[in-house]
């Protein structure tokens, strides 16, 4: 798997933020794997901060949009996943520096 390539879907999905925090998505925790196969199909994982978010069917396909449009990516399979159940632990020290926890 080419680092490059997966830096790049990261500062990709660094721009998404959850729009009832001021914190990016990845530092918020909310992306569990990020996987390339065959050179050009990113497989991600991610939950979202509870199964009722307002943005449960934006924010995954803002996620799509985003490493869609990355030179060298040809599909992104993105799934849903709510186990484990994101929590505040999860969070980067930047995001959780941001919000004051």
């Amino acid at each position: 798997m080419s680092v490059n390539l997966k830096e790049t879907i990261i500062s990709e999905i660094k721009k998404i933020y959850d729009p009832e925090i001021p914190v990016n998505i990845y530092e918020l925790g909310l992306i569990y794997k990020i996987e390339i196969k065959d050179n050009n199909k990113a497989i991600i994982e991610m939950t979202l901060t509870s199964p009722n978010c307002p943005v449960a069917e934006s924010l995954p396909k803002m996620v799509k949009d985003n490493i869609l449009k990355i030179d060298g990516i040809d599909d992104v399979e993105l799934k849903l996943v709510w186990e484990p159940p994101w929590d505040k632990d999860k969070m980067s020290e930047a995001a959780k520096l941001e919000l004051n926890l």
